[in-house]
């Protein structure tokens, strides 16, 4: 595979410009036909991701090695923004590895899911299929407005619950150090989601990471292009940018504020969520000339 030549490097954000951040599912069959159609190019292909591992292995590896993976493609998957990683063959899944040393402690991810179960299992549940990182998620039954009201009581009710337990913890500009000054846990609101998470782990991360991972199959492409729909997914592009690869980043949801960044920030036209998403992958198969 090493002599093939790889025209494009695609770091990809998972909910959002993949699975629809309504149904959580990746409900544009464009999206996994244009998948193929790259990997089979010898296009390095990473989501990068907060989602966990069962999520990633369910609701997109499924769908890609349903429809037909090549069998030589490098394709790479990085959970809980770092924490979980793992290669994707034609088969599937391969072994994944978890970085314990930034998991939270047992008593505190019990705490929390108590606290969701007893308060806030009306609009939210407590994601069980995390490994590293505690995610508490919008019910799909909920209206995201219901959430939304709710969201800021979970967040400061759990933010105590972290400090209880002796841990350092920032949310937002509030910061409660341990008993050593440190700060080494976070808690990062999403629109759909809060988690509760080390501050070792985030986007640039896991960029690193898949970066490595296509490194040992062969020589990377000089021309990269990350997609997300937070401002934490600019850190992909961020990481690519200071190694010195043609970078440009392309954000799906732009309406939160685009960031001034040293490389190009690409928008689709109106086109949000998975609808860019798809119309960004679609581009760049006609650009390759795949179909």
């Amino acid at each position: 595979m090493s002599a093939i030549h790889s025209p494009l490097g695609l770091l990809l954000d998972v909910d959002g410009p993949i699975a629809s951040p309504v149904t959580r599912t990746v409900a544009t069959p464009s999206i996994i036909d244009d998948l193929i159609l790259l990997a089979g190019a010898n296009v390095p292909i990473a989501f990068i991701t907060g989602r966990s591992s069962a999520f990633i292995r369910e609701e997109v590896i499924a769908p890609l090695v349903a429809a037909g993976l090549p069998a030589n493609l490098r394709m790479y998957g990085v959970c809980e923004k770092g924490a979980v990683w793992f290669p994707i063959t034609a088969e599937g899944m391969g072994d994944t590895v978890i970085d314990d040393t930034v998991a939270l402690p047992q008593a505190v991810v019990d705490d929390l899911r108590t606290l969701v179960e007893t308060r806030f299992g009306d609009t939210m549940f407590f994601d069980e299929t995390k490994q590293a990182m505690v995610s508490v998620e919008q019910r799909t039954d909920v209206d995201h407005a219901s959430f939304i009201a709710a969201q800021p009581a979970f967040n400061q009710a759990a933010f105590d619950i972290v400090s209880r337990h002796g841990l350092g913890v920032r949310y937002g500009d509030d910061e409660r150090p341990d008993a050593t000054g440190a700060v080494p846990f976070r808690l990062d609101p999403t629109i759909i989601s809060t988690d509760v998470e080390s501050i070792t782990l985030d986007k640039d991360h896991g960029a690193k990471r898949a970066l490595a991972f296509f490194a040992e199959s062969g020589p990377l492409p000089d021309v990269w292009r990350s997609v997300g729909d937070s401002r934490s997914d600019y850190l992909m592009a961020d990481h690519l940018h200071a190694a010195g690869y043609d970078v440009a980043h392309v954000d799906v949801r732009p309406a939160d504020g685009i960031l001034e960044r040293p490389y190009p920030v690409i928008v689709m036209g109106e086109q949000i969520h998975d609808e860019a998403g798809a119309a960004f992958l679609d581009y760049w198969v006609e650009k390759l000339q795949l179909r």
